[in-house]
């Protein structure tokens, strides 16, 4: 049973991947090759310096065992205004129960904010807009985005230390008759959220013109295309799809089997109006 002011493991990975999930901050101590999803990587030393940046948020602090090292530093950010949580039994129990795990040096280089630089081409439709989603969800939620003109994406990654990701001869690109999105999902180990592979035929589908996929390609292609008129500025674009792919997503994870018709929210004769 959790104590005080922790979260277990299986509360928090329902909560990954979802718009209300809590900052996960991963105080370990040195260099770590496996990461916990959608961490950021903090030092517990420097707590004074960056807790002001998760003022007001919610965040959910991991360490190697749940032990002191995490609550020390979650008590200190609650002292500073942070809602902050302990995971309990830390990075080691989120192994044990057989959860994903990153594996970091997939990961592009960083800045000098810690955030994963990725870039891509200008005006994106269905695959340049979920590839972030998923990396902003699941991977990085401070990754940075460039979006430039075909010819300037090789340079672009060279200068900046950025993942190029799908264009034509990089390793985050389509493969065969997958996409990126798909790449992304393999590569980081990410197979194993049963939601996550319904919305990649989904978006396979859109992105590579095969509706007969999933019934739900053609509402994605509609929707995308729609937000790519709505939008001349692609990071403009890019937040709106945030919340159209955490729509798909909630389905596809919640909704599967739920219906609904012209008489599914109709009230049952003689109840009362709430």
């Amino acid at each position: 049973m959790p104590t005080f002011n922790t979260i277990s493991v299986e509360k928090l990975s329902r909560l990954v991947g979802t718009k209300s999930a809590p900052a996960i901050i991963d105080v370990r101590d040195g260099t770590n090759d496996q990461l916990l999803l959608a961490s950021l990587q903090r030092d517990p030393h420097d707590v004074a310096a960056w807790a002001d940046s998760f003022r007001g948020k919610s965040a959910v602090v991991a360490c190697g065992d749940g032990g002191g090292l995490s609550a020390g530093v979650a008590a200190y950010l609650r002292s500073e205004g942070v809602e902050a949580e302990v995971l309990e039994g830390g990075f080691g129990a989120w192994r044990a129960a057989g959860l994903p795990v990153i594996d970091a040096g997939k990961l592009p280089g960083r800045d000098v904010h810690g955030r994963t630089m990725w870039v891509t081409r200008a005006r994106p439709k269905v695959d340049r807009i979920a590839c972030p989603w998923l990396i902003r969800r699941f991977i990085d939620p401070l990754a940075v985005f460039l979006f430039v003109a075909p010819a300037e994406v090789a340079g672009v990654a060279e200068r900046f230390g950025a993942a190029p990701f799908d264009v034509d001869g990089v390793f985050w690109s389509h493969r065969g008759e997958n996409c990126t999105f798909d790449a992304l999902v393999h590569e980081l180990g990410l197979t194993g959220f049963e939601a996550l592979a319904r919305l990649a035929v989904i978006v396979r589908g859109a992105d590579t013109g095969r509706p007969e996929l999933a019934p739900q390609v053609a509402g994605l292609v509609a929707a995308s295309l729609g937000l790519s008129r709505m939008h001349s500025d692609d990071m403009a674009q890019l937040e709106d799809g945030m919340s159209l792919y955490d729509a798909f997503y909630r389905w596809c994870r919640d909704a599967v089997d739920e219906t609904h018709d012209i008489v599914s929210h109709i009230p049952r004769r003689g109840a009362q109006a709430r």
